[in-house]
């Protein structure tokens, strides 16, 4: 391996900059348009996975749920997870410029996001991706030390091996279809404690944490697919054709991709989620890099997007603390209570927890250059190396 082989990434204009932060912030509110679902199931995430519409649902309201989960199911994720690599790429870029050794301290960040996932896992969400990007994040900051043609090959072997791991699985279930039954007794997120269900996380950690590793190869493809992807100028005017293949790609993948969600069961609905729904997220980018060139990064929805980008892992973890508070039994208990409207509930309150992480992402970045996860995970990664410029001090000419 040798880094002087790895071609330096153009450089980052503000409007680049920008487009990142955007789909970045688009990509943190997708996620939640996934999660909500899990928060509102009275059984958690136990339930979504036995039984994404829970017993008793009508027809007609189980297709109208399916529809919704499916315009955001795995989208985002593997949006995320690009973006996250072309975080990677970037940090790589600016310590080579800067003649300093790679990986080197961003195996020491990549160990703080671990500890962030640790956090979030036991306390907050038991969907928690951060341990599985701190994990990913260290393996790529490795690859990306290897020539461009060498990452191409390794996208390829991963999205190969994911392919069959993940057709195996959906082939297994399809043969050995489960009934969708919950499990007996109450829920414990309705009736559990917020300690309580951090125990819960803890007891049931090896199924919760099954699908990083499910997808531990897609993950791998798709950080170093988004670190090509910069590379490629996706945010540039030169990316044009990229762009344009990218979103035919994604504009077929789509209807395939909820039709699997609403009418393929189980089955259809990992294959939607593991297979497709990447496929549908690379339109996305490039639809949203597209729009971003077009229209600028000044307009009050871009602004918004941004803004929520620059406070991302904050926003995360927030949003996630603001699902729970709703829907579980510790906080206004929605999914138990509210059992009968799902529908307009859930979608009223991922309206409600957007409005209310955009708003405080703009309030905060108003007088703060860094969210307040960023700016304790950014003092911690640089102990022990020269005092960071950034903290946390009111932002001058806002």
């Amino acid at each position: 391996m040798n880094e002087a082989t790895v071609p330096p990434a153009p450089r980052s204009s503000r409007p680049r900059i920008d487009s990142l932060d955007v789909v970045r912030g688009v990509a943190i509110i997708g996620t939640l348009g996934t999660n909500i679902w899990v928060f509102s199931h009275p059984w958690g995430l136990v339930g979504l996975l036995a039984s994404p519409v829970p017993p008793g649902t009508s027809a007609a309201e189980g297709v109208a749920q399916l529809t919704l989960m499916a315009l955001s199911q795995g989208k985002f994720l593997a949006l995320l997870s690009l973006a996250f690599g072309m975080g990677v790429l970037i940090q790589h870029d600016a310590a080579q410029r800067a003649g300093r050794r790679w990986p080197g301290r961003y195996l020491w960040r990549a160990a703080l996001l671990f500890l962030d996932g640790v956090v979030n896992y036991i306390l907050i969400a038991e969907f928690d991706v951060l341990m599985g990007y701190a994990v990913t994040g260290a393996i790529v900051a490795w690859l990306l030390m290897t020539r461009p043609r060498t990452q191409r090959i390794m996208i390829a072997a991963f999205g190969a091996l994911h392919l069959v791991l993940i057709t195996g699985i959906v082939v297994l279930v399809a043969l050995n279809p489960s009934t969708g039954s919950l499990p007996p007794g109450p829920s414990p997120y309705a009736t559990d404690s917020f300690l309580g269900l951090a125990g819960f996380r803890l007891d049931n950690i090896v199924l919760f944490r099954a699908e990083p590793v499910l997808i531990g190869f897609l993950t791998l493809a798709m950080f170093l697919i988004g670190a090509a992807l910069l590379r490629a100028g996706i945010f540039a005017a030169e990316g044009a054709g990229l762009r344009r293949r990218l979103m035919i790609a994604g504009a077929v993948a789509f209807p395939v991709d909820v039709a699997l969600g609403v009418a393929g069961g189980q089955p259809g609905l990992l294959a939607e989620r593991y297979v497709v729904a990447p496929l549908v997220a690379l339109g996305v980018l490039a639809l949203i890099a597209e729009v971003c060139l077009r229209r600028g990064t000044q307009g009050w929805a871009a602004r918004r997007a941004r803004e929520v980008g620059r406070v991302a892992l904050s926003a995360y973890m927030l949003q996630n603390l603001l699902g729970g508070a709703l829907f579980y039994g510790w906080g206004l208990g929605l999914a138990e209570a509210a059992a009968e409207w799902r529908i307009p509930v859930t979608v009223a309150g991922f309206l409600a927890i957007t409005a209310v992480v955009v708003l405080l992402a703009h309030l905060w970045l108003r007088r703060f250059p860094l969210g307040p996860v960023e700016w304790l995970w950014k003092r911690a990664a640089n102990i022990g190396s020269r005092p960071a410029r950034d903290t946390v001090t009111p932002a001058r000419g806002r």
